[in-house]
């Protein structure tokens, strides 16, 4: 059997999947007509196994996985040690400027986007998003804390 790309994908998002139940397993899952706080992440976490395992089924489709170029792997390694920092500074920093710093560092520093057009694009998300969790669905976001 040759080890195909959604091989390895599909058995990633399985484990990512069971990984995600495994920490969420003390969370109230409640009922169909009361929710508990667990029931979003067991639901998320059961459909990210069920499509992994479908990606396993149908990787014949896929490219092998020895041949796969790895000419992104930088650029996905500072991606996800931006969003390492991000997470660590987020309940410090609070949401809006965790989230400000984190944007314009992925857009300007890695992706190099305009910076005027690429800071006016974060705030004006940063904001919506804010607005929409704290005034539309009346959840309160961490606020900065040093």
């Amino acid at each position: 059997m040759i080890l195909r790309a959604d091989h390895v994908a599909g058995a990633a998002f399985v484990i990512f999947g069971a990984a995600i139940i495994a920490l969420s397993r003390d969370l109230p899952v409640g009922q169909l007509s009361m929710p508990g706080s667990g029931f979003l992440p067991m639901i998320v976490a059961t459909l990210t196994i069920i499509f992994g395992l479908m990606l396993i089924l149908r990787a014949r489709e896929s490219g092998p996985f020895a041949e796969l170029g790895w000419g992104d792997g930088k650029h996905a390694m500072m991606v996800t040690g931006i969003t390492a920092v991000a997470i660590a500074l987020y309940e410090h920093l609070g949401f809006t400027i965790t989230m400000l710093l984190m944007m314009v560092t992925l857009l300007i520093v890695i992706e190099r986007r305009n910076p005027i057009r690429a800071g006016i694009y974060c705030i004006a998300i940063v904001l919506f998003t804010y607005v929409s969790f704290v005034y539309g669905l009346k959840t309160p976001l961490p606020e900065y804390s040093f």
